[in-house]
C-alpha cells in the first residue's frame, strides 16, 4: 500500500502556525495598548509651581484627564538644579507609560555642554513623545530703577553702569545663555546671576541687584500688563500674540539675536512603543483642538503638538545650536 502526500502541504501548516504564533505574540502589547492607561499618570515637572512648565504641564494635564475619562493625570513639581534632580528620577522610572517628563530645552539640549556629569543620559534614557509648546522670551526690567523704554535705550543705559548684572533662573538654562547671546549682540560682556527660583530672580530685579532678566512670555506678561515691569524686547522671529504691543528685538536692528525655548513630553527609555504611540495622538490632539492651543496661547506660548519624530530632531538640532553657544562663553557648571 502506498501512502501519498499533497506537495507543499506541511509547509503551508507550518506558515499557518507561524502566524498564529505571531498574533499570539502581538496580543500582549495591543492588550496594553488597549488597556492604557488605567490608573492616573504622572508628570514630572523640574521647576516650582507657578512657572512656565508648570503651567504647561497642568494645562496638559487637564486636557489629557478629560480625553481619558478624567482617571486624573498628577502634575508632580521637583524643583532644584535647573530640572537637573527631575530629570535623574524621570529617568529611572519605570517605563510603563505611568511616569512622563515635561521636559524642557535646558535639560535635555543644553545640560550635556554645561555639565561633565549628568544623573541621566538624554539620548539614552528617554524617548522623546511631543513637543508641547515652544516659548518666546522677554527682555524685563524694573522701571522704577532702569530709565529704558526699548533694547537700544537699556544698551546706553547698561553702558554708563559699572556692569551690565543679569538674573537667571538657574545656570544652564536658556535665559542663562541668552544674556550671553544679548551681550554678544550689544557688544558688552554680562555678568549672569543666578537664582534658585523665579520669585527670587524677580525679586533681585524690583531691588535692583540686577538690571534685567530673559524670562518666558507666560512669566512675563502678567508682570507688564500690571506695570511692575517693562517688556523691552522678545527674543522670537515674530511677536508674541500674549505682549504684540511689544517689538522682537530684532526688529530694534539687533539681527543675530533670535532664541526661544520649548517644552515637551518624554518618557523614560523603554516604554513599549506602542504606548508612546497612543501618548503622542493624545498629547497631539489635546494641544491642538482649539481649546487647547486657546488656553496654551492665552498662558504666553506657541502651542505646537508634534510627531515624536519631529520631536527628535528638535531635540538633536537643539543640542547642536545652545552647543555651541555655552562653548563660546566657556561655561562649565563642574
Amino acid at each position: 500500500m502506498t501512502t501519498t502526500t499533497t506537495p507543499g502541504l506541511p509547509r503551508r501548516r507550518w506558515a499557518i502556525a507561524a502566524a498564529a504564533l505571531a498574533a499570539c505574540a502581538v496580543l500582549p502589547a495591543a492588550a496594553q495598548t488597549a488597556a492604557y492607561p488605567n490608573k492616573p499618570v504622572r508628570i514630572i515637572v523640574g521647576f516650582p509651581a507657578g512657572t512656565g512648565p508648570d503651567i504647561v504641564a497642568r494645562l496638559l494635564a487637564q486636557k489629557l484627564s478629560e480625553g481619558w475619562g478624567n482617571l486624573g493625570v498628577i502634575v508632580d513639581n521637583k524643583p532644584g538644579a535647573g530640572g537637573l534632580i527631575a530629570a535623574g528620577e524621570a529617568a529611572r522610572a519605570a517605563p510603563d507609560g505611568y511616569t512622563l517628563m515635561l521636559a524642557e530645552t535646558g535639560q535635555m539640549s543644553i545640560a550635556p555642554s554645561t555639565y561633565s556629569r549628568l544623573p541621566y543620559d538624554p539620548q539614552k534614557d528617554f524617548v522623546p513623545v511631543s513637543q508641547v509648546v515652544t516659548a518666546d522670551f522677554v527682555l524685563l526690567v524694573n522701571p522704577q530703577k532702569v530709565p529704558a523704554k526699548n533694547v537700544r535705550e537699556f544698551v546706553d543705559w547698561s553702558r554708563q553702569q559699572k556692569g551690565l548684572f543679569m538674573a537667571t533662573f538657574g545656570a544652564g538654562t536658556p535665559g542663562h545663555f541668552g544674556a550671553y547671546m544679548f551681550g554678544d549682540a550689544i557688544g558688552q560682556k554680562p555678568e549672569p546671576v543666578h537664582y534658585k527660583t523665579t520669585a527670587d530672580a524677580l525679586g533681585g530685579l524690583y531691588s535692583g541687584d540686577v538690571a534685567g532678566v530673559f524670562a518666558t512670555v507666560g512669566l512675563a506678561a502678567p508682570n507688564v500688563r500690571s506695570g511692575k515691569l517693562v517688556a523691552l524686547g522678545s527674543t522670537g522671529g515674530t511677536r508674541t500674540p500674549s505682549l504684540p504691543d511689544v517689538p522682537t528685538i530684532k526688529e530694534q536692528g539687533f539681527a543675530n539675536l533670535e532664541f526661544t525655548s520649548w517644552f515637551g513630553i518624554v518618557a523614560p527609555a523603554r516604554t513599549p512603543p506602542d504606548i508612546v504611540a497612543r501618548l503622542n495622538a493624545d498629547i497631539v490632539r489635546a494641544v491642538q483642538s482649539p481649546e487647547g492651543r486657546q488656553k496654551m496661547q492665552d498662558a504666553g506660548f506657541r502651542a505646537t503638538g508634534t510627531s515624536r519624530e519631529e520631536f527628535a530632531r528638535a531635540i538633536a538640532d537643539d543640542t547642536v545650536t545652545w552647543g555651541k553657544a555655552v562653548a563660546a562663553t566657556g561655561f562649565k557648571a563642574d
